[in-house]
């Protein structure tokens, strides 16, 4: 006896459900394999629908996951603004910990944050990378006037610093390769000990070594050397 496919989502409340339901497999599957090695056939079997049904919930499998890199900025943006308000204001190194820390703590998201602009913003439509983007930079806001209070840093530095934190967190879980036959390569081979990352500390390193930076005073500007005729020389 076949088994009977899932009726169509008929109100906005079923819709939301199943469009959850969507997310909440894709994620799951996500986080057990990669974000890239996920298919829509992957996500459609694991919530019991056919593909083509998918198409009326999300018009491709980037927006699902677009839609959880949101949700990801949005859950880790939460957590390091309650973290950074039990640390010590102008303290560079904590702030550097807790930003690296709870990055680490999220390997599916620092996944989501690598892919997005390599290829989950580009297969999608506009007004969904217009929905993403908003989402995003209202996170980034309220994370850099949280920085920008503890640090004494401007907006753009504070920026800079976020931008710097979650662009090399991803890209250091792919280089980490966490459970992977790459990983199990670098540990049994001494000669490729170089390739072993241990991303929180070196993310720690990093933001610790810009923040340090950022919040260096300025150089004394020198004043111009006086020309001949201001000082009385031919």
């Amino acid at each position: 006896m076949s088994t009977p496919s899932p009726q169509r989502a008929r109100s906005a409340a079923a819709k939301q459900q199943r469009e959850r339901a969507i997310l909440d497999a894709a994620r799951s599957l996500g986080a057990e394999r990669s974000v890239r090695e996920v298919t829509l056939t992957d996500i459609a079997a694991a919530v019991g629908m056919h593909k083509s049904a998918m198409l009326r919930y999300f018009e491709t499998r980037e927006q699902i996951f677009l839609a959880l890199t949101a949700e990801g900025w949005e859950d880790w943006s939460a957590e390091l603004r309650e973290r950074l308000s039990e640390a010590a204001d102008g303290d560079s190194e904590a702030v550097a910990a807790v930003v690296a820390q709870t990055l680490v703590a999220r390997p599916f998201f620092c996944d989501l944050l690598a892919q997005a602009p390599l290829n989950l913003e580009r297969n999608v439509s506009l007004d969904s990378v217009y929905e993403f983007k908003t989402v995003v930079l209202s996170e980034v806001t309220s994370l850099a006037t949280e920085l920008c209070r503890m640090l004494a840093i401007n907006e753009r530095s504070a920026i800079d610093v976020i931008a710097t934190a979650t662009s090399m967190a991803g890209a250091l879980l792919q280089m980490a390769a966490p459970g992977t036959r790459l990983r199990t390569l670098y540990e049994s081979r001494p000669e490729l000990a170089h390739a072993l990352v241990d991303v929180e500390p070196q993310l720690t390193r990093i933001l610790a070594a810009l923040l340090t930076g950022l919040r260096a005073p300025a150089a004394p500007t020198r004043p111009s050397a006086p020309t001949g005729v201001e000082t009385g020389q031919a």
